[in-house]
């Protein structure tokens, strides 16, 4: 990832973050990031994760989403439409992706004359299993 990308220099820590970012199989919060982080090197501190944490998603590598849970979880940035449900029961989280923000964020700036940077889609219901466990 070159410097230029993010306007700051690309520290092995940053580099370090972005890859444990990058190959979670979930969206991570800032303490399992920090864990693994300081598996990997134990210099780092909480605070500096945080701080990166900042500033990777000022700069538009990373996106934080809040996924019905107090905490923050934070993910690679990938496509405008990406979206989550998430079931309120078990936690467990779907991706999709989804048109639909786009006609509607046009339709909201001429409504509203504002100009729409930033779109999160976060639903919660109840996932399949969850469902059928309480129709048991």
């Amino acid at each position: 990832m070159a410097t230029e990308t993010i306007g700051q220099r690309m520290t092995a820590q940053r580099r370090l973050l972005l890859d444990i970012i990058r190959s979670a199989n979930d969206h991570i919060d800032a303490d399992g990031l920090y864990r693994q982080a300081k598996e990997r090197d134990p210099r780092i501190s909480l605070s500096t994760v945080y701080r990166n944490l900042s500033l990777l998603k000022d700069v538009g590598l990373i996106a934080e989403r809040r996924l019905g849970e107090g905490h923050h979880h934070y993910e690679i940035n990938v496509a405008p439409h990406h979206h989550h449900l998430v079931c309120v029961e078990c936690g467990v989280v779907f991706e999709f992706e989804s048109h639909f923000t786009e006609k509607m964020k046009a339709a909201v700036e001429e409504a509203s004359q504002y100009v729409i940077t930033n779109i999160e889609v976060n639903m919660q219901g109840h996932c399949r299993d969850c469902l059928e466990k309480s129709s048991q």
